[in-house]
């Protein structure tokens, strides 16, 4: 099974939060693609609108520019809407630790604005992205959803949050709920700019401008690297789940198997010297640890396998062959 053999209903109205971002517009652009109406709604802080350039001319996309910190935006959002993929939110540990009030904002106080937004519209299913993040310093191998730890940064404790007002809005007022918890996704549309560039993107631009990466320590910590196509996946099995054990819960979203940094970038560097074999020649420098990373991540995917059918297609090296491949096409090289 894979998301090409994903039966969803077409002609749905979907409301897709931060839908200018990195995986918001990987989720709209499928959503369109299988026949469905899109709304997007983005602050466009971190989303580009050259993400969602291809689709803005389509009847059946329509692009919000608001903030979810704003509550009337909110609602209008949310008005006549099936279900909601909540992506919108700051991203990045570091982010948060530098500004943690900003961070709060927006992934608290946005996210129960949502929440308060989605249960007056009456959607039927909220599904809202989650975090790794969550399990904090527990030092269990593999991660499962019920066995967490005590949070490592501001923005770990924002995402946890969520899961709990969640929780709260299920058994309170009837909203379906369900969280994903992502595994550090990687893929086509995400910005390797910026002082909050994810880790793959961000090397990968090193390596292509023949600049020697930075590993943040000494290259042992490791990573269950997802790739985008399997995020969506999980997103779209989350909207079709219907056995009632399934939702009001959340799940890993990852692939179950972990790279270490070292490991990394020798996979980037085999596959990037396809394009510039003089990448085969840079080798990375290495740095001080980030406060509030977390040693090392491994998924259980065992939950999303079981009541989802959550079933991933990409593993690190398939992956990061298609992700390298959209990189060299779309990157201004230096």
């Amino acid at each position: 099974m894979s998301l090409h053999s994903v039966n969803f209903s077409s002609d749905l109205n979907i409301l897709v939060t931060g839908g200018a971002g990195f995986i918001g517009s990987n989720l709209c652009e499928w959503l369109l693609q299988n026949g469905n109406k899109v709304r997007c709604l983005d602050n466009l802080a971190t989303g580009k609108r050259e993400n969602i350039k291809a689709f803005l001319d389509s009847e059946n996309f329509e692009f919000v520019e608001g903030d979810i910190r704003d509550l009337e935006t909110c609602k209008k959002a949310t008005e006549n809407v099936d279900h909601i993929l909540h992506q919108a939110a700051l991203g990045s540990v570091p982010r948060s630790i530098n500004d943690p009030i900003t961070s709060n904002e927006v992934n608290v106080s946005g996210f129960l604005n949502m929440l308060v937004a989605a249960r007056d519209a009456q959607v039927k299913r909220f599904v809202y992205a989650a975090s790794s993040s969550t399990y904090g310093d527990s030092k269990e191998m593999p991660k499962v959803e019920e066995v967490i730890g005590k949070p490592l940064s501001p923005y770990a404790i924002t995402k946890y949050v969520n899961e709990l007002y969640a929780n709260v809005f299920a058994k309170t007022y009837g909203l379906e709920t369900i969280g994903l918890r992502y595994f550090n996704v990687f893929g086509r549309q995400q910005d390797p700019n910026g002082a909050y560039a994810a880790v793959i993107p961000k090397f990968v631009i090193q390596l292509v401008n023949h600049e020697a990466p930075t590993i943040n320590g000494d290259g042992s910590f490791s990573r269950d690297f997802t790739y985008i196509d399997n995020v969506i996946e999980a997103n779209i099995r989350s909207l079709m789940a219907s056995s009632p054990e399934a939702v009001n819960t959340v799940y890993n979203v990852a692939y179950g198997e972990r790279t270490t940094l070292t490991e990394l970038i020798g996979l980037l560097k085999d596959y990037l010297s396809e394009f510039d074999p003089k990448i085969k020649d840079i080798h990375p420098k290495h740095g001080p640890e980030r406060a509030g990373d977390v040693p090392h991540s491994l998924a259980s995917i065992e939950k999303a396998k079981n009541l989802l059918g959550y079933d991933p297609e990409y593993d690190i090296e398939k992956g990061l062959k298609e992700a390298v491949s959209w990189y060299w096409e779309n990157l201004d090289r230096g």
